[in-house]
This record gives C-alpha cells, sequence and structure tokens, in this order.
C-alpha cells in the first residue's frame, strides 16, 4: 500500500460485510503471525458480523470508520459505547496492509477527543498479549488497573459434571423489566452504571442472550451475569458479582446452560478462588487482559465479568 491519507468518519450499515472481514483480516494476521494460532478464528468472516450489528443496534452511528481518502477502502474500525457514567472502547482493528500508518492512533485519539468533550471517564479492556496495542494505549494516557484471566471450558453434553456450587438455588434468568434494577446494583458495586446494556440483553432481538440474576433470602440482588447464546459468540459476560460465591454460581448456571459447545469467560485474576474452581471444572487459560482507563482509577467492589461484545470495560 502506497503512503495514503486517512479519513475517519462514522461506520454505516452497509459497512457490516467490509468490518466482518476487516475484524477476520486483523485477527487472523495478527494471532498467526505472533502465536501460529490464526486457526482459531475460522475460515470466514461471517460471524464476525455478528459484531457490527450488535454495536450498531446498541449505540447507532458511534462507530469510527478509518478509510483511505482517495478510494474509501475500510482501513479501520473502533466502536464506542456511551453510558451514563463512563464511554467505553470496544474493538480497535486496523487492516493487516494499514500496519504501522497511525490508524489506530488516528482512531483513539478521536474517541478521547469524543469523550473529553463529554467530561467522562474513557474504559477498555485490552489484550496482555498484544504488547502493541497495551502500549498505545498507555501512551494516550489510559492507565491499567486490574488483569483477568480469559478461560476456556468446554461443557459436556450432559452439563457440568461438577456439583451445583452453594446458593444455585437461588439463581434465575432475569424478567424484562429489571433492566432498570440491574444497572443499579452494578453501580452501587462498581460506580458504573448501563442500564441501557441491560435493557438491550433482555429485548435479545440482536443476538441470543440469556441474563442470570442471583438473590439473597430476602430477595435483594446479589449479581447479574450476562451469557451469549450465538453460535458466532461464545462468551460469557458481562456480570457483576458481590463476592466470589455469588460470582461461582452464577458462572455455574451460566455454563451448564450452554451444554456440549465451549465458552470463554473473563475472571479478576484476583478472584483466587473463583479461578481455582474454575480450574477444578476444567477451564484453561488461554489469554490475559488488563482493565485500562483515562480518569480517576476505580474503586469498585465484587467481582466483575468482562467481555468482548459488547465491550464492558
Amino acid at each position: 500500500m502506497t503512503n495514503t491519507t486517512i479519513t475517519l468518519d462514522t461506520l454505516r450499515p452497509e459497512d457490516h460485510d467490509g468490518v466482518a472481514r476487516l475484524l477476520h483480516r486483523s485477527l487472523v494476521h495478527w494471532y498467526q503471525a505472533r502465536l501460529n494460532q490464526g486457526a482459531r478464528f475460522g475460515d470466514s468472516p461471517e460471524p464476525f458480523r455478528l459484531f457490527p450489528e450488535v454495536y450498531e443496534a446498541l449505540d447507532p452511528g458511534q462507530a469510527i470508520a478509518a478509510r483511505d481518502e482517495a478510494t474509501r477502502e475500510l482501513l479501520g474500525v473502533c466502536f464506542i459505547h456511551p453510558r451514563e457514567t463512563h464511554v467505553a472502547v470496544g474493538i480497535v482493528a486496523t487492516a493487516p496492509e494499514a500496519a504501522g500508518r497511525g490508524v489506530a492512533r488516528a482512531m483513539m485519539q478521536a474517541a478521547i477527543d469524543r469523550v473529553q468533550a463529554a467530561g467522562l471517564p474513557l474504559r477498555l479492556v485490552s489484550s496482555l498479549l498484544n504488547l502493541d496495542s497495551f502500549s498505545l494505549y498507555t501512551r494516550l494516557g489510559l492507565v491499567p488497573h486490574t488483569m483477568f484471566q480469559d478461560l476456556l471450558l468446554n461443557i459436556p453434553a450432559e452439563g457440568m459434571t461438577s456439583p451445583p456450587p452453594p446458593g444455585i438455588e437461588r439463581v434465575r434468568l432475569a424478567r424484562a423489566d429489571e433492566a432498570a434494577r440491574l444497572a443499579d446494583f452494578e453501580h452501587g458495586l462498581q460506580g458504573i452504571r448501563r442500564e441501557k446494556d441491560y435493557a438491550f440483553f433482555l429485548r435479545n432481538e440482536v443476538g441470543d442472550w440469556k441474563v442470570w440474576v442471583m438473590e439473597d433470602e430476602r430477595g435483594e440482588v446479589n449479581g447479574v451475569l450476562v451469557a451469549s447464546h450465538h453460535p458466532a459468540c461464545g462468551m460469557i459476560g458481562p456480570g457483576v458479582a458481590c463476592d466470589e460465591t455469588t460470582g461461582t454460581a452464577l458462572l455455574w448456571r451460566a455454563l451448564d446452560e450452554r451444554r456440549g459447545s465451549s465458552a470463554v469467560f473473563l475472571v479478576p485474576s484476583a478472584a483466587a478462588n473463583l479461578v481455582r474452581t474454575a480450574y477444578s471444572w476444567g477451564a484453561r487459560n488461554i489469554e490475559l487482559h488488563t482493565a485500562q482507563i483515562l480518569g480517576p482509577v476505580p474503586q469498585g467492589h465484587g467481582v466483575v465479568f468482562p467481555t468482548f461484545l459488547p465491550e464492558t470495560a
């Protein structure tokens, strides 16, 4: 590719196929070149179309597209998620042939300018395997504060083989009218609020979601955990629980519901008992991620389960 001028504009619905191809090519290229693991993302970009579809349904017109000014070729994409208390940055991806041309930095700077104009913190979760991205975010002022272990578990067709953990009888599916209640609970623990996200999951119109809630004996919420059941995305999360015991019960229930499939979930490395329990179920580490923030470092409580669709830093 010759040196070209990059222009930034809004991602449009007609770009979704191009975004799917870009996400697939970007991930395959990076993981194959660095880790010889490109095959983990499959041969087809079609599953990645779910990403722009979900992001557009949640935050219409918010995603940033980087294009070749002359050809209008899509060179990069950066998903933005405004919430009540912060702005989250989702996947940031660039075309392999555009490497080294400042595409990711230009998109991130545009996101930062937008966030600072709104007077809100910017949050994201980045891979610790991708030191280029981690370093870019750090140079732009984001501070890492929490490390997560990415765990993969293959669930047998007959369900979880380990005994149900304590409290499992108090885990249930959330009701359609509970978005505000769940958002209030998370705000009380973590200081962030995203009622729009919970309403989106509970409507279940784009993607395939289940929302699990655990209550105490008085009927107060102790935890919430979302799980994707879409064939293109086998992630558990987002979620938050008041303690590791609650997080364990929610996670076991969400995993057991995904019988005969694989699931990926992120657990704070500091939640040592929960991590060991996941190991005892047969989960294995596949990656590490860290939460980063531009703004005050959060002082949250409880156990957080981040995810990447949508980004839930």
